[in-house]
């Protein structure tokens, strides 16, 4: 049998649900009276009034709040890792130069048998046998680039080129020779070396890595000065491969005609400068235009024996001599081994011909 399914006598107005639902925001659902949790007051509660009939219900409990601490060490340990980790791997860290061998030297002043000769330029060339040399960068004749072990033909021409830089800087640069300016030397050096070649100019000394004569022709400045810019050139350019770099030899002659400083009342003389280099390159050498300088023989005069070599040249000038070289005496130590002396060959007077191998104006070859 059916009867009415809400209070007795119906719902309100008849309608489901009962009325305009005014009551219906306080009227538990059937889900919330089954998830209560109601406890009888025992007889001292009532009589305390201490207790209540829900029991409290935690927004978490202490095994959740065990979990969320867990988790939050474990994050700050994470962070924490994380920060170590970019602080050893910093992309901004300055990167480690490049150790590169140090640079080794050998100089030797060559003292004239006698007077300097003193005559008009185109007569000293002519004696000199320079007189058909090309001038300046000229002279500097780089070979055909060919691929050479592990390196490509266009990294042989890039070393080549940047070996021509470098002579050129070092050896004809007017700047360099007669000011000082040594900024194009110093930016083609390999990072490694900029140490040793700043102490060279600063405290030169002949001990076979400090003298800045190795790394340049150095005149001894403001006391001598170019009478002719024109240098005569000549030379060979060679290139091998190393046990782990390219390697680029050089063995040129360089005549310059000098003169004392503010005193052009004195006929110009000529100075002979024979360098030979060994340099070398890496890829990252080859990649930012610089060069190690590992070998430097070099034989310079006219100069007066026992002259510092190291510093700068001081050259004989023009009717000028020196005494010759004494014997070399192993026991007494006061004079460098990098450093000799040897007597200078006189320049022949006829000029050669253009089939004829011009002389480095120099007895015998020093290593």
């Amino acid at each position: 049998m059916s009867g009415y399914g809400g209070p007795p006598g119906g719902t309100p107005m008849g309608v489901p649900g009962g009325g305009d639902d005014d009551y219906r925001s306080i009227v538990f659902d059937e889900s919330f009276v089954r998830a209560a949790r109601i406890r009888e007051y025992s007889a001292d509660e009532r009589l305390d009034d201490g207790g209540r009939a829900v029991a409290p219900r935690h927004a978490w409990d202490p095994f959740s709040r065990h979990r969320q601490a867990f988790a939050l060490v474990l994050l700050m340990a994470l962070a924490f890792g994380t920060a170590i980790f970019l602080g050893i791997r910093h992309p901004y860290r300055p990167v480690a130069v490049p150790a590169s061998g140090p640079l080794r030297v050998s100089l030797v002043a060559l003292t004239p048998s006698g007077p300097v000769p003193a005559a008009e330029d185109d007569q000293l060339y002519a004696r000199s046998g320079a007189g058909r040399w090309a001038v300046g960068a000229a002279g500097i004749t780089l070979p055909r680039a060919h691929a050479v072990g592990r390196y490509s033909a266009d990294q042989v021409l890039v070393a080549l080129d940047i070996a021509k830089r470098y002579l050129t800087a070092s050896s004809l640069d007017t700047a360099e020779l007669t000011d000082g300016d040594l900024n194009e030397v110093e930016d083609l050096l390999a990072p490694g070396e900029l140490d040793q070649f700043k102490r060279s100019l600063t405290s030169p000394a002949d001990d076979g890595r400090h003298a800045a004569t190795g790394w340049l022709v150095r005149f001894d400045l403001p006391h001598v000065v170019l009478a002719d810019d024109r240098i005569r050139v000549r030379g060979t350019v060679s290139v091998t491969g190393g046990t782990r770099d390219l390697e680029v030899l050089t063995d040129h002659t360089m005549v310059y005609t000098v003169r004392p400083a503010g005193d052009l009342t004195r006929p110009p003389s000529l100075f002979t400068v024979r360098r030979e280099l060994r340099m070398s390159f890496t890829r990252e050498d080859l990649l930012t235009g610089r060069v190690e300088v590992d070998q430097a023989a070099v034989e310079a005069g006219p100069l007066a024996c026992g002259t510092r070599l190291a510093a700068s040249f001081e050259p004989l000038m023009a009717g000028q001599s020196a005494p010759p070289p004494a014997g070399t005496d192993p026991y007494r130590r006061t004079t460098a081994v990098a450093a000799a002396c040897h007597p200078m060959a006189t320049p022949p007077t006829p000029a050669p011909t253009a089939t004829q191998p011009a002389p480095h104006g120099t007895t015998g070859r020093h290593h």
